[in-house]
């Protein structure tokens, strides 16, 4: 009998788009010479997905019985509230981050960690020979007879250990090396990386064990491989931070068992990586008094408030068109500011370069920022410094006005705990909610009523 002729088809390595033909730009997503040819996987290498591998069928919501999720916490506090409130077994966590950011470290401190439960951990290594993942567990100190090792990069090698081990968690570093032998592509590729992942999501959801995948990212910060990826997962964990700062952000991105947009914060040492239990004090630890420029502001980073130092240096152009540079805002957020800066309070700034940064490696993209962003600008064009005790707090509209924001109380509370005795905060959040002790809450309407009141004449 004659065997089946398998197709080819061309697959976007950015998006996922197919096509059966080539082209040289893609028209899902407009990215140039993204499109590489792969073969059609044969019908018996598809199965359909199920989560508990038993025949099922539609069944009324009211009669579902609902049950609280459990959760295995970590020794890591700052994970814990970013996962939600611990893992979940037979969830898929995906961490992603730049290379050298800590992805390996964490999830490997983490693997320790859950060994002290009683519980097994297969940490498989796609990078990695077993002796060097043993030398990299001796300098971070972390170690466990529950702690399993394998380095294994074949879809169908991995999955035997997994039923030979029986672990309770499984760490894959990282997807984009794990290959599939069904599918013809390389690995890392759309085609490799969708259908590994399918499978560990199966091994998850049918054998109720936690599995957390490392990701890669691309250039511009995002996972590498399709999107779906993203998709396919239950948590999204982006791993953030400058290599020249010893400071990392974890911010959950995506999450079916808790909040989005939680952010935990450690410090890289030479152990390894620690906790930091207060943030606003680290970001604001090396604020020099006096300085013009310089202004505080209470940020929400999911349910945790964050006090960080915005800076601005304002200075006159010596070219035709003025420049503008931020770090860690948006820089069109910043353009937006300030032209409202010019046309509402009359700052000529159309000849001034500017250059602006949030403190400490932290990316601010919250609204409540505009007030802070704002002020220190003004501060910086007028050479005139804030007082150190004040904070401000408020969404700046394009007509001038201040405008509420969400969770004011915590904001303010934050303040207060870190000795900041006047508060800047949109007019219309003042209300029905307790001010600390020794603080003076300041309302005001407008982005003048706020500059005279904070860089009085």
């Amino acid at each position: 009998m004659a065997k089946a002729k398998r197709t080819t088809k061309f697959v976007c390595q950015a998006c996922g788009y197919e096509s059966p033909k080539w082209m040289g730009k893609c028209p899902n997503c407009n990215e140039w010479n993204q499109m590489v040819e792969a073969l059609e996987p044969s019908k018996k290498s598809r199965s359909a997905f199920n989560h508990t591998g038993e025949v099922v069928k539609a069944t009324p919501i009211t009669q579902i019985a609902s049950e609280e999720e459990a959760r295995v916490e970590t020794r890591m506090p700052e994970l814990n509230r970013v996962l939600g409130g611990g893992v979940v077994p037979g969830s898929m966590v995906l961490v992603g981050g730049d290379p050298g950011i800590g992805k390996s470290t964490l999830l490997l401190q983490v693997s320790a960690q859950l060994t002290l439960t009683n519980k097994k951990v297969l940490y498989i290594s796609g990078e990695e020979s077993i002796k060097q993942t043993k030398l990299r567990a001796e300098r971070l100190q972390v170690s466990g007879d529950n702690l399993y090792v394998y380095a294994e990069t074949n879809l169908e090698a991995v999955q035997e250990t997994i039923d030979f081990v029986k672990p309770d968690f499984v760490v894959i570093d990282s997807i984009q090396t794990v290959y599939h032998p069904d599918v013809t592509s390389a690995a890392g590729s759309v085609s490799q990386v969708r259908e590994c992942t399918a499978a560990l999501m199966r091994i998850a959801k049918m054998q109720n064990i936690a599995i957390f995948i490392v990701g890669h990212v691309t250039k511009e910060g995002a996972i590498a491989g399709p999107r779906l990826l993203e998709h396919m997962v239950d948590t999204v964990l982006y791993f953030e931070g400058e290599r020249h700062h010893a400071y990392r952000i974890l911010r959950a991105v995506k999450n079916r068992f808790g909040s989005t947009n939680e952010i935990g914060i450690f410090e890289m040492r030479d152990v390894g990586l620690v906790e930091v239990a207060n943030p606003s004090e680290v970001f604001l630890e090396e604020r020099l008094e006096g300085a013009s420029g310089s202004t505080v502001v209470a940020s929400m980073e999911g349910t945790r408030p964050v006090l960080v130092e915005i800076q601005a240096l304002v200075s006159p152009t010596m070219f035709g068109n003025a420049k503008r540079m931020a770090t860690g805002i948006d820089y069109n957020k910043v353009s937006l500011i300030m032209a409202v800066l010019e046309k509402r309070v009359g700052l000529m700034l159309q000849n001034q370069d500017a250059y602006l940064k949030a403190a400490g490696g932290v990316k601010l993209d919250e609204p409540a920022v505009d007030l802070a962003i704002a002020v220190s600008v003004a501060s910086s064009y007028r050479d005139k410094p804030t007082k150190s005790t004040d904070c401000f707090i408020g969404e700046l509209g394009l007509t001038g006005e201040i405008r509420r924001v969400a969770r004011i109380e915590q904001r303010v509370q934050e303040a207060a705990k870190l000795g900041f005795k006047r508060i800047f905060i949109p007019k219309n959040n003042e209300g029905a909610w307790k001010i600390p002790k020794d603080v003076q809450v300041v309302g005001v309407e407008t982005i003048g009523e706020a500059l005279k009141k904070a860089l009085p004449d």
